[in-house]
């Protein structure tokens, strides 16, 4: 059974209910427990668990460290295009937003990497938009192969593929794979994806399953909290990552919990999770999966950053950029918009005036912590734990 007959079946609705209508007792035996079931996660993240929230930190803290030890992995993405044939509303890379364009080539790929590896970076997420006249499976293989000759460890955040597709990019040197689910709440869905190969749901809920058969060690997923009701996003991802460690058991499994930011298209987020829910979450997710990885991004301000680094966060970015040559400036003499599938010659200066800087490409969406790599780093450092830039190499396989 894939988990999308497994997803099916659950009641989310009803634990969404349970969630909403437990009481602070409830919620204080759930935290005592050493296994949790999805109902005890509904109370994890239920209003009377907020009540709670220091008890639940504290927990939450001495678990990571149980498991992971006092250290924080850093990543880095790297923007491979920002060209894409969907249509996703809270998206910058949305087909029909009048963006400043380009794909990188493998040597300009190369470069941004390089100046990436010069700070100390040797894991990275190569992220593209959706498009294959662009984004085809062999310029993806390519990238990873020239990348991952430097860099340890290479992951992808890429439109989903079939088993077979995925099978060159594993044997190029990718090893984990990251797709969100964005939102599970199926109306939803369907309102906000309203063109291209995404609006399937169910393809990329079974994207993780397809990957794993094809060989990546490392499946990351997450829903993007702003579309659709937190708990039942919370809850739905929890369901996930249960059934992937169930079924997936030889991959490591992680979980991201990105909140939506201002990016091209100016998309307003439906529903909010506040700073205190967001905290709620992360411990909540830790209590429920010990051994997951949970990652957090520049998505989020500096200061909730430093907050919730030691209370279960195990893998971080720093220093990011969204656009493509966002790290060195690659490829910005090729920028340009795309009209239909066609590329079209831009005024630069045009461009350039209406945004206020160069003529870099638009980005996915605006970071909140603009900090260095090396002031994060440092930081980590200060709050007691240690940095780690590498803990993978493909010859630990061999």
């Amino acid at each position: 059974m894939s988990f999308v007959a497994e997803f099916n079946s659950l009641p989310l609705e009803s634990l969404v209910r349970t969630s909403l209508g437990a009481s602070v007792s409830a919620a204080r035996e759930t935290l005592t427990r050493e296994n949790h079931s999805l109902t005890d996660f509904a109370r994890l993240i239920s209003p009377a668990a907020n009540e709670l929230l220091e008890p639940m930190s504290r927990r939450s803290q001495a678990i990571t460290q149980q498991r992971f030890g006092k250290t924080i992995r850093l990543f880095a993405p790297l923007y491979l295009s920002n060209e894409c044939i969907n249509n996703c509303k809270y998206c910058g890379f949305s087909r029909d937003n009048p963006i400043l364009r380009v794909t990188l080539s493998v040597d300009e790929a190369m470069r941004e990497t390089r100046a990436l590896a010069a700070q100390g970076f040797r894991n990275l997420l190569l992220v593209a938009g959706e498009h294959p006249k662009f984004i085809s499976n062999g310029y993806l293989a390519d990238c990873v192969a020239a990348l991952s000759a430097e860099i340890p460890s290479v992951s992808l955040e890429v439109g989903p593929m079939e088993t077979n597709e995925y099978r060159p990019l594993v044997e190029a040197g990718a090893d984990g794979l990251v797709v969100y689910q964005e939102t599970y709440d199926r109306i939803i869905y369907d309102a906000l994806h309203t063109v291209g190969p995404k609006r399937n749901f169910e393809w990329r809920m079974e994207t993780p399953e397809r990957a794993y058969i094809a060989g990546f060690r490392r499946l990351g997923i997450g829903a993007l909290y702003g579309l659709a009701d937190w708990r039942y996003e919370a809850l739905s991802v929890a369901a996930h990552a249960d059934y992937l460690q169930r079924s997936c058991w030889k991959a490591q499994v992680t979980i991201s919990l990105p909140r939506l930011r201002p990016c091209a298209g100016e998309f307003q987020p439906l529903t909010h999770v506040t700073d205190r829910e967001l905290v709620q979450l992360v411990c909540a997710f830790r209590l429920m999966f010990p051994d997951v990885g949970l990652v957090l991004s520049t998505r989020e301000p500096a200061k909730l950053r430093d907050g919730l680094f030691p209370l279960g966060i195990t893998l971080v970015s720093a220093g990011s950029h969204t656009e493509p040559g966002g790290y060195t400036g690659a490829g910005k003499e090729k920028i340009h918009q795309t009209v239909r599938g066609q590329i079209v010659e831009t005024g630069a200066s045009e461009w350039a005036t209406a945004k206020g800087v160069n003529t870099n490409a638009t980005g996915q969406f605006n970071i909140a912590d603009e900090r260095p790599a090396e002031e994060v780093t440092k930081l980590i450092r200060r709050l007691g734990y240690e940095p780690v830039w590498k803990d993978w190499d493909a010859a630990l396989t061999v």
